[in-house]
């Protein structure tokens, strides 16, 4: 790979950057738009608290980048990536709640919940997950309708009953497997839960990247395979950092995962072997670019960068 780590992080940083000051310009300007009055201030107050100030912004790089591979460099990357981030944030905000996963901290401060309260939680977590699908019909995304039919689409599907939010009910019916004393999840089953919870959502990102750049079949077939691989290595980079991680560096707890019995592809193949399993994935990820030349550097090193993380 040709692309420096410092030159990969600086590009992160930059566009992390762009998409923080469009995700406030998006949560200060959907109301005034539409002429109304405005987001009860309590409300407003915990969606800021849940999208702004902290997170890597990673699934709208990847969707930035992803478009600027093929040639897409205008503005409606970036506010399709903060749709994503919108749906990404309201899933961390359900996902904390004492019902799911009952974290206190999450990027170094205390979960929506805690800092209002679990009603005003799960409305923040409602009103973010709306607002995703607004902004994505946004035609400042992209001027042809059938475009943004598209990616609400492939967005919907990613976040839904066979994605995101699938997966999750398959984490939640892992757990109680442990209070029932039945026996953990499988590989297979484990693998086929965490590209539904995690992995949609980051292949959904370099998808949509795609669809905006209007993408080839075989330029989407290998966008597709690298995605699906990158989301895979990133939820096992996850569940490492779950047991080699500390709290401070990553911003909440660490060591729940063995304790709540979640079925974590460390927990069926044993920890030196999921590392073997996350730096194949990260391997073949990058192999799947090979069509795109030095072009895709950023998107090779977003993958190095999953695998080597520590936060």
């Amino acid at each position: 790979m040709s692309l420096a780590g410092d030159d990969f992080a600086a590009r992160l940083a930059v566009v992390g950057r762009d998409v923080e000051d469009a995700l406030a310009a998006c949560l200060d300007g959907a109301a005034a738009r539409r002429g109304e009055s405005g987001a009860p201030e309590r409300l407003a107050a915990a969606m800021r608290h849940a999208v702004l100030g902290g997170g890597k912004r990673l699934r709208p790089f990847l969707v930035i980048e992803t478009a600027r591979l093929l040639g897409h460099n205008d503005k409606g990357p970036l506010i399709a990536g903060c749709a994503l981030e919108f749906l990404h944030c309201y899933s961390l905000v359900h996902d904390d709640l004492p019902a799911m996963d009952d974290d206190d901290m999450r990027r170094g401060r205390p979960t929506v919940h805690k800092a209002f309260d679990e009603a005003t939680a799960i409305l923040a977590g409602d009103a973010l997950l709306t607002l995703a699908f607004e902004v994505m019909a946004s035609s400042e995304i992209d001027a042809e309708a059938a475009i943004r039919v598209e990616l609400i689409t492939a967005l919907g599907r990613a976040a839904g009953a066979v994605g995101m939010v699938g997966g999750q009910m398959l984490d939640l019916l892992a757990e109680s497997r442990l209070e029932r004393g039945e026996p953990p999840l499988a590989e297979t089953e484990v693998r086929r839960l965490q590209a539904m919870k995690t992995g949609a959502l980051l292949a959904f990102a370099v998808e949509a990247g795609a669809i905006l750049g209007r993408a080839s079949t075989g330029e989407r077939a290998s966008l597709r395979d690298f995605g699906e691989a990158l989301g895979a290595a990133f939820q096992i980079a996850d569940d490492i950092l779950d047991i080699e991680g500390t709290a401070a560096a990553l911003g909440k707890a660490t060591g729940k995962d063995a304790a709540r019995g979640k079925a974590t592809l460390v927990a069926a193949l044993g920890l030196e072997r999921a590392k073997l399993e996350r730096d194949a994935l990260a391997n073949r990820a990058v192999a799947s670019l090979s069509g795109f030349g030095t072009a895709a550097d950023l998107l090779r090193a977003a993958a190095r960068f999953t695998i080597e993380r520590r936060a």
